[in-house]
């Protein structure tokens, strides 16, 4: 039996698609006035089909001014904050309509062709048929709400690479109306994304139009600063020219705005001023500017909405991999301030995310201060938002927890993570969403390097199968970071430890992944076979199951690798196998000097050659280990060391300009003498 409710909005409805425009505009009056502010209303009429009804009145040719005001307010009301809002809207086709409310002209879009009006030629239509119309209300209404629909990510993207469009927004950004200048500005905050974008808006002379704006009312201010950020972010040029504007008095008003009454305001300017910085090492990089910015974005934490969410978030592109903000911020109780957020209760999700990205910052490099991380006891709080409802704080949790677990000294003291959280990281590992399983494998490869209190349980609880599993993901950051954290798992590990993964991941398996697509993988992989051949004999034999698969692959990629991390990683392979029997020598030697290939072109003269000291140095190593005097067959293979130009390679490397490289070729050399000139 329908529900008194239901009624209600059917009945709403059916006054929405009335012919009697008074009936229409009080239905649509009274949507407007239910969903202001309130989600719960916007979903339910959103479910109910109300969006399509409320974009028909705006596309009617005989609607009046009055109705068209009400039902653009309505469909701004319906996007505000709100991303199914803004989807119902776009899919409604209402999106043409609104632009075409900001014309002066009578004429119409036809209702019927509202599903195919595309951004493009609507604009285009726009541009060569009206002009822009000033001080009206149906202008207001319209501009407000593309206002509320460029504050969404699902708002259509603006094309700035094309003449026409550049005109158009440039009479929106020069018109009195302050709600068209804010939505122009709101455009390019959405749409400016490339670096051509940025230059382009910057030849267009945009800079100078979004400056004048940081003179007017508070939205104009805002959206300026914002959309200065966009178009400056990651661009030295046009951090260059904007410094330079106006003989340097644009950077100071932004500068200034860092002291306004507004904590929006005061963010933005912020944000602005991090752009410069971080953009061009020429600008902003005195002590006192960046103190000043470390204290600023602290206070704005104490915001109790959007701002204080947000702050943390600038503080983190402030300081992020930057040592010397790291120590600014140590010195101005950094850590403190975001730990005793963290034990305010309940917190925002997006204000959790912000404070763990923050902290992961902070404790990416000093040792001081994962030390007082530590201190303030505060571990528990991130352990337990591993299993958050929110996907975004679960990942930012696990960031935070893998810079803390940076600490040998907190690894080594053991009682840095308890059971209970390595079990929450193994299920993390199946998580439905690829940045928790990165960020996850990201702590689990660090912790996994000392892990002698915890193997036990991390392998009861599925880890290593876990592992196994993400290296056969078709994602490659996730075979990646997998292969990462077996590889950290198997180093110095004991012999039950090497078997039980050895026998999980297989030989097969580790040879395919040496040939993976990506480069960055074969490296990891590389490593990870390296740690599996070190120390005893029994650890060698590794490379040598399956019938040597995996060194054939070893083998087949330092012939081919162009990428000098690779090769170094596969030297360090052969370093290890090569402290083996005859057996193990004469196999690396087989691999390095293959009897078809050309002796003056053989690839590891290339890598003893090599510009990069560490693969000489890994090179040499590999012949320190071929040629110990002890071993019955070092004659045999000095000899086809100095028929391949070895030896005399390594002569002309005992002056190396790095020191390693050139003791390693003193000693190989040294052993080689032992049995004379050959």
């Amino acid at each position: 039996m329908p529900t008194a409710s239901t009624s209600s909005s059917d009945h709403i409805l059916d006054r929405l698609a009335s012919s009697d425009g008074e009936v229409k505009l009080k239905a649509v009056r009274e949507v407007k006035n239910q969903i202001i502010g309130n989600r719960t209303k916007k979903l339910s009429y959103i479910k109910l089909g109300a969006v399509p009804a409320v974009t028909a009145a705006i596309a009617d040719a005989d609607s009046d001014d009055v109705l068209i005001v009400q039902s653009a307010a309505a469909l701004g009301s319906f996007a505000c904050g709100v991303d199914a809002g803004v989807r119902a809207v776009l899919d409604a086709g209402a999106f043409p309509h609104l632009i075409r409310l900001l014309s002066a002209s009578d004429e119409k879009v036809n209702s019927d062709d509202r599903n195919v009006a595309t951004v493009k030629t609507c604009l285009s239509w726009l541009r060569t048929n009206v002009t822009l119309r000033d001080g009206r209300l149906v202008v207001d209404a319209a501009a407000r709400s593309l206002r509320m629909i460029y504050q969404s990510k699902l708002a259509p993207k603006y094309e700035f690479l094309k003449e026409d469009n550049i005109d158009f927004l440039r009479s929106l950004l020069k018109s009195e109306n302050e709600n068209l200048t804010v939505l122009g500005a709101g455009i390019v905050i959405h749409s400016c994304e490339t670096s051509d974008e940025q230059n382009n808006l910057c030849c267009a002379g945009f800079l100078e139009m979004l400056t004048s704006l940081l003179d007017g009312s508070l939205s104009q201010r805002d959206t300026s600063l914002e959309s200065l950020a966009a178009i400056i972010r990651n661009n030295p040029e046009v951090v260059s020219k904007f410094v330079d504007l106006h003989t340097g008095r644009a950077l100071s008003s932004v500068i200034e705005l860092t002291k306004d009454r507004f904590p929006r305001t005061r963010l933005l300017a912020c944000l602005c001023l991090i752009c410069v910085k971080n953009s061009s090492s020429c600008y902003l990089q005195d002590m006192g500017t960046k103190t000043k910015l470390v204290y600023i974005l602290l206070e704005l934490l104490d915001d109790c909405g959007q701002v204080g969410d947000e702050a943390s978030f600038a503080f983190s592109s402030l300081i992020a991999d930057k040592e010397d903000m790291h120590k600014l911020a140590f010195e101005a109780n950094a850590i403190d301030k975001f730990c005793s957020i963290l034990q305010k209760h309940p917190l925002h999700p997006r204000r959790l995310e912000g404070v763990f990205l923050a902290l992961g910052n902070l404790c990416s490099k000093l040792e001081c201060c994962r030390s007082r991380f530590i201190s303030l006891q505060v571990l528990d709080l991130v352990v337990d938002a591993l299993t958050h409802d929110d996907t975004s704080v679960r990942a930012a949790a696990c960031v935070c927890l893998r810079s803390v677990s940076r600490s040998i000294k907190t690894l080594s003291a053991g009682h840095f993570l308890t059971d209970k959280a390595v079990i929450t990281l193994v299920q993390l590992l199946s998580d439905h969403s690829n940045n928790v399983q990165v960020a996850a494998l990201g702590v689990i490869s660090n912790i996994a390097i000392d892990f002698s209190l915890h193997k036990s349980v991390f392998m009861q609880y599925g880890g290593i199968k876990e592992l196994v599993q993400l290296t056969k993901s078709m994602d490659s950051s996730l075979r990646l970071n997998a292969i990462w954290a077996l590889r950290n798992m198997v180093f110095h590990t004991d012999k039950i430890c090497k078997e039980v993964i050895f026998v999980e991941l297989t030989a097969s398996a580790i040879a395919s992944l040496i040939c993976d697509p990506e480069p960055s993988v074969q490296e990891q992989t590389m490593g990870l076979v390296r740690n599996f051949v070190h120390g005893c004999i029994y650890s060698v034999e590794y490379a040598f199951a399956e019938d040597g698969i995996i060194l054939d692959a070893i083998g087949r990629q330092l012939q081919k690798s162009s990428k000098v991390e690779i090769g170094i990683q596969g030297m360090y392979v052969l370093v290890n196998i090569a402290s083996g029997n005859e057996f193990h020598k004469e196999s690396v030697m087989q691999l390095l000097f293959p009897q078809a290939e050309n002796e003056s072109h053989s690839f590891f003269n290339q890598f003893l050659q090599s510009n990069n000291w560490h693969l000489r140095s890994a090179s040499i190593w590999v012949i320190v280990n071929l040629t110990v005097p002890e071993s019955p067959d070092a004659f045999s293979r000095i000899m086809t060391l100095r028929r391949f130009g070895i030896v005399s390679q390594i002569q002309s490397m005992v002056n190396d300009s790095h020191m390693d490289v050139k003791l390693r070729a003193r000693h190989a050399l040294g052993q080689i003498s032992t049995f004379g000139d050959g």
